[in-house]
């Protein structure tokens, strides 16, 4: 599973991609998910110009860093948003990965209550349709008000299509879902398909995310449950830190080697 592991770059919130990869090529990670995340962690974006792309390109071969997924949180009940994963899927084949991440509502303070999932599956018709003539899968983030669970997100990419799937974050089921992820993961495995892997201090509704190995979650359990499913996909570690943020680039990069570090002790 070592392998499998990738950077999510939202770790580096606030900071250049460039330090992003960096860092986390330092580390020993191998694998990035760039954020595309428009007004919060814009380390590429759709509208960025053909040249801007290339350079960005250059920046992954050269530090050997494979793009694994898109990160183009969208409200997917608003039209931009639907616009947004449109040409969200021609970042991921620009980029050649095969996941676009999203969740169903805004990427922060999501507010919105969706009562009629017949909505919902018009809104998202026309990006799947796009992800299966290019072949890209279209992962559903465990966030937000309305799907908070991998049992919730399962049920909803089942009624979908077979080009929707989960995208697993180990520490927003426990902040918006209230649920620890251990039997939701188990009973919503066959449906993940991408990873947010995120440790969690504190209370359920205590935004404190630092680096994997620091928080209270039991990873040894959680890879055992992706061992018996048989995992295949992407591990993208995220740190979301605490509300006051990093204190500089260091804390970042150290944060994201310590959580190598351990994962890599822990996985061999």
């Amino acid at each position: 599973m070592l392998k499998q592991l990738a950077i999510n770059s939202n770790t580096y919130h606030g900071f250049s991609l460039e330090d992003a990869v960096k860092g986390a090529s330092k580390a020993g990670f191998t694998h990035i998910e760039l954020s595309a995340v428009k007004d919060h962690t814009a380390h590429v974006l759709p509208e960025m110009p053909s040249k801007q792309l290339r350079e960005i390109k250059k920046l992954l071969q050269e530090y050997k860093m494979k793009c694994v997924g898109i990160g183009a949180h969208s409200n997917v009940m608003k039209e931009e948003g639907i616009a947004n994963l449109l040409r969200s899927v021609d970042l991921a084949t620009e980029f050649n990965c095969p996941y676009i991440i999203t969740a169903t509502g805004d990427s922060h303070h999501d507010s919105d209550v969706i009562e009629d999932e017949r909505v919902l599956a018009r809104n998202l018709e026309p990006v799947i349709q796009k992800c299966e003539k290019l072949n890209k899968i279209l992962v559903l983030e465990t966030h937000g008000n309305n799907y908070a669970t991998g049992v919730a997100l399962k049920k909803l990419a089942n009624s979908l299509h077979n080009r929707v799937k989960i995208n697993y974050d180990t520490a927003n089921v426990i902040f918006y879902g209230k649920t620890l992820p251990y039997e939701d993961l188990e009973a919503s495995a066959d449906c993940v398909a991408f990873i947010h892997l995120k440790d969690k201090r504190g209370a359920f509704n205590e935004w404190d995310f630092p680096a994997i190995g620091d928080g209270d979650l039991d990873f040894h359990k959680i890879f055992g449950i992706l061992k018996i499913a048989d995992y295949k996909g992407p591990i993208s570690v995220e740190i979301e830190f605490t509300p006051a943020g990093p204190a500089n680039l260091e804390e970042v990069n150290e944060a994201v080697n310590k959580s190598y570090s351990y994962l890599s002790r822990l996985i061999e």
